[in-house]
């Protein structure tokens, strides 16, 4: 089963994601961490990636693209995995849906998380990541709203989104994503 988080930045999803891929046995691949590990490495496309990043802007979708590709493995195919910040454009989720033709696969379910916004930059301020200022944070969200909320219309025409409320604390909203895969699944 391949399922995608969607939600907007500081929403849980990464949490939400680590608590799911060990209660269903599968891999999780958060699109954050495989960027860290990138710019750790000092790759090219590392390089490419936090060039972005530092600016709070998203990364672009040939780059995000290229090392999601590259990561997704027999295994995740075979097995399934879960999502996290991939895709975040409806391009991606167009290239997505093509690597997965090419192995037989599709996308099964997305989750998205609603949040308010002020428990977002609450959140990440909560964080103390360099890249979380109030001025990346802004930019994040203005970035969200334009590229990312129409996946979620992409989605919800191709009736797999279900939305979850991710206001509550961490087992709450872990609860309703359990209760929302079990509606989906019946």
């Amino acid at each position: 089963m391949i399922i995608v988080f969607v939600g907007p930045p500081g929403s849980g999803k990464g949490t939400q994601c680590e608590l799911l891929a060990e209660h269903l046995g599968v891999t999780h691949l958060s699109t954050g961490e495989l960027f860290r590990i990138q710019m750790e490495s000092g790759s090219q496309l590392g390089t490419i990636a936090a060039s972005f990043i530092d600016h709070g802007n998203l990364v672009p979708d040939h780059v995000t693209i290229d090392i999601v590709s590259e990561s997704l493995g027999e295994a995740q195919f075979n097995v399934g995995c879960l999502l996290d910040g991939f895709p975040r454009s409806v391009p991606q989720a167009q290239a997505l849906d093509a690597l997965l033709a090419e192995n037989s696969c599709k996308v099964d379910l997305v989750l998205a998380l609603d949040v308010d916004q002020k428990t977002l930059v609450d959140r990440m301020l909560a964080r103390k990541r360099k890249d979380d200022t109030l001025e990346t944070i802004q930019q994040r969200f203005e970035a969200y709203e334009k590229l990312t909320r129409p996946l979620l219309e992409y989605y919800q025409n191709r009736e797999i989104l279900v939305t979850v409320d991710g206001n509550g604390d961490i087992d709450t909203v872990f609860e309703g994503i359990r209760q929302a895969m079990e509606t989906a699944k019946s």
